[in-house]
């Protein structure tokens, strides 16, 4: 099937299980994800949205540099592969992965130790909802989804010892404090 006529399918329905075929068919410029099978386009983000991901991008990498640390930190668009399922390609906005292992020349295979999504209007059920749970079970630690309208985030740590999901809620204007990486905090409207 070729990638324009992907791009005209309803992509709603549940009869057809899109795989990362799909995914690599599609024009140069467009993305998507796929959740279980189901496709999900991704609209192009607003400036907001961008601003947000290179600063938590570049203090990401910055404390990571300054520690010697030898965790890679990547922006979207980048791959997640968080099994080999080939009915679920994720496109994190930051992945932060420690284990070199995993870094592949197409993406990450394996669980990024921290991910954050910053969400919006369109995505954010998709955010709270598949992906927190994916992102839970198959291996991920550390979970920020980052809410640009509400000036949240909400900062999911994830353990074998944890039985309900219950993320902490932190303003812009009050200190993130990394579960994964203690030293790390951003009072993230110093920035905006």
């Amino acid at each position: 099937m070729d990638a324009a006529r992907i791009i005209r399918e309803d992509h709603a329905s549940e009869k057809r299980l899109y795989t990362w075929d799909d995914i690599r068919a599609l024009p140069e410029g467009k993305r998507a994800e796929l959740i279980a099978g189901q496709w999900f386009d991704m609209a192009t983000p607003n400036t907001r949205h961008q601003e947000i991901v290179s600063i938590l991008t570049h203090r990401l990498w910055s404390f990571i540099e300054e520690k010697g640390g030898d965790c890679k930190v990547f922006p979207a668009p980048f791959a997640v592969f968080l099994t080999e399922n080939v009915h679920n390609w994720l496109e994190p906005d930051i992945s932060v992965i420690c284990d070199k292992d995993k870094i592949k020349e197409d993406g990450c295979h394996g669980a990024p130790d921290l991910v954050v999504e910053v969400t919006s209007p369109s995505t954010q059920k998709r955010d709270l909802g598949k992906k927190l749970f994916l992102y839970r079970t198959e291996g991920v630690k550390e979970y920020w989804i980052v809410n640009p309208d509400a000036s949240m985030i909400t900062n999911y740590a994830f353990s074998d010892e944890i039985e309900e999901i219950e993320g902490e809620q932190i303003r812009f204007e009050d200190e993130l404090v990394s579960h994964l990486y203690p030293d790390f905090s951003i009072r993230l409207s110093d920035y905006l």
